[in-house]
């Protein structure tokens, strides 16, 4: 059965509506942060699968709001980027964005490994590897779109992806808190009152911070898709361009750098204001819009017979994440409050996403205290930087596999 664009847009919406549902009466995926479209898209896949499996009939949704919504994506995540807040993050957040590139670059060498030893695809290590683990869902798509549509076309890549994806959600939430209680309590650290969370917030914002504040009106969101949309086209117009090269870049990362060209040359240049919130949202809906659409097409069929080698790679990545940001990130980072509190960042976005990074992080200072440094750094490395970091070595591994 196919689905034209404004089903396939439906759907994806009442997936939306029933992840909701699903995550605010099942407390697991409420605590550990399972995404609503991965909630409701797995119980749509796993529909699809029983419908597969009696009747021998598969569901076709339209393909090309997917891709929309996943290029929209990234864009805002270009748009959000401001170049001057790198400075306040200083040494402290360049010697982390390295640890973090060291660390995708073992996580792929670990992946490759693997999946030959196992007689696998050795796309399916970087798909075991940094594509999802650091990567997330939406770099998880966009390289199965890529991994589908190359001369060598790799059978079950979404499906995988998806499902690396949501393990390395889970277990990133789970890896990160008893990792810090342990250097904490090593560290002889102690647990403050609740009361010594209850700081004044004093501190003046700034014009830009005043402006970002500003309740969202027709006028925000209409700049933003404006905006939005020329980081599209010119996204896609440098994307074909690409193609002359032996090195290309994904499409949504070439959207991605317009939409940073865009806002550090009007916010540095041009003196623009930009309504941070507006993009945030559009960008939210455009990912969650994406990956319903991603997880209720998956045809779990298809991977029934990887999902034990992928499982094992997986375990040991966890394995790998554990050991590194205990003996690595914590001691790079200086082996103080903030090193830990970055080590159970590290293993959120190592393993999760940006967000799970963050939860991690709000475990461990509300029971200890405020680390300012990490609250900086973390977002800032998760939700940009290492996305570029993650492209161009995945691109470099991709050469040579």
């Amino acid at each position: 059965m196919d689905f034209g664009i404004y089903e396939t847009l439906m759907l994806a919406c009442l997936v939306l509506v029933l992840g909701r549902f699903v995550v605010n009466k099942v407390s697991f995926f409420k605590k550990y942060n399972i995404p609503e479209p991965v909630a409701g898209g797995f119980i749509v896949a796993l529909l699809s699968w029983g419908v597969y499996a009696f009747f021998n009939k598969e569901f076709t949704f339209n393909e090309g709001i997917q891709q929309g919504m996943m290029f929209i994506f990234f864009s805002s995540i270009g748009l959000n980027a401001d170049f001057s807040k790198l400075l306040k993050g200083g040494l402290s957040l360049i010697i982390f964005l390295g640890i973090a590139t060291l660390f995708i670059c073992c996580q792929n060498f670990l992946g490759v490994a693997l999946a030959k030893l196992m007689n696998l695809d050795l796309r399916f290590g970087l798909i075991a590897g940094s594509i999802t683990l650091t990567g997330g869902h939406g770099t998880a798509g966009a390289w199965a779109d890529d991994f589908a549509m190359s001369g060598n076309p790799l059978a079950g890549a979404k499906e995988i992806g998806m499902a690396c994806a949501t393990f390395g959600l889970i277990f990133g939430g789970l890896i990160g808190g008893p990792l810090a209680y342990r250097l904490l309590k090593k560290s002889n650290y102690k647990e403050i009152a609740d009361k010594a969370h209850n700081l004044e917030k004093k501190s003046p914002h700034t014009k830009e911070e005043k402006y970002t504040l500003q309740k969202v009106s027709y006028q925000s969101i209409m700049t933003t898709v404006t905006m939005l949309s020329i980081c599209l086209v010119f996204g896609n117009l440098l994307s074909e361009w690409n193609q002359q090269f032996s090195f290309k870049l994904p499409t949504f990362v070439w959207c991605l750098f317009v939409g940073v060209i865009i806002r550090n040359f009007s916010t540095h240049v041009l003196k623009s204001k930009f309504h941070n919130e507006s993009i945030d949202i559009l960008g939210n809906v455009g990912l969650s819009i994406f990956l319903a659409c991603a997880l209720m097409s998956l045809k779990l069929w298809l991977i029934v017979d990887l999902a034990l080698p992928i499982l094992v790679i997986l375990l040991i990545q966890v394995i790998m994440m554990l050991l590194f940001a205990a003996n690595i990130t914590y001691r790079a980072m200086g082996k103080d409050y903030d090193a830990i509190v970055l080590s159970a960042g590290h293993c959120g976005f190592g393993l999760g996403a940006t967000s799970t990074a963050v939860a991690n992080i709000q475990a461990v200072t509300n029971k200890f205290c405020p680390s300012y440094k990490a609250f900086l750094i973390i977002p800032m490395v998760g939700a940009f930087f290492i996305d570029i970091v993650n492209a161009l070595i995945l691109n470099f591994f991709i050469t040579f596999i």
